[in-house]
């Protein structure tokens, strides 16, 4: 659990992840008032930390577009790359497997 320095209004200045001098408060992990202060600290690069998943999707979109039309092969990228874009496709299976709560039209009886 973090320790948290207050200032003389009461408001958190730093956090510790341990008991330290001045740092003599324990907040659990999930304090609002902790969450608040941590993503403060973060500013502007925890905006562009939020952006940088939606824009993973994009790019793995534009690889897969890319060797569709043939303009690339799976082959030609890096082998981290091509590890990276197997194992999302396997987890992205998965998960699209685990909500497929509607059966096929071809296994409906009527």
């Amino acid at each position: 659990m973090p320790y948290v320095k207050r200032n003389n209004e009461g408001t958190i200045t730093a956090v510790s992840q341990i008991d330290d001098d001045g740092f003599n408060e324990e907040l659990s992990a999930n304090n609002s008032e902790l969450n608040a202060f941590v993503q403060n600290m973060g500013g502007q690069s925890a905006d562009l930390q939020n952006t940088d998943l939606d824009f993973i999707r994009v790019v793995e979109d534009v690889i897969e577009l890319l060797m569709a039309k043939n303009l690339i092969l799976f082959t030609e990228l890096p082998d981290s790359a091509q590890s990276k874009m197997m194992d999302r496709q396997k987890l992205r299976s998965a998960l699209t497997s685990q909500l497929d709560l509607l059966e096929d039209d071809d296994n409906l009886i009527l």
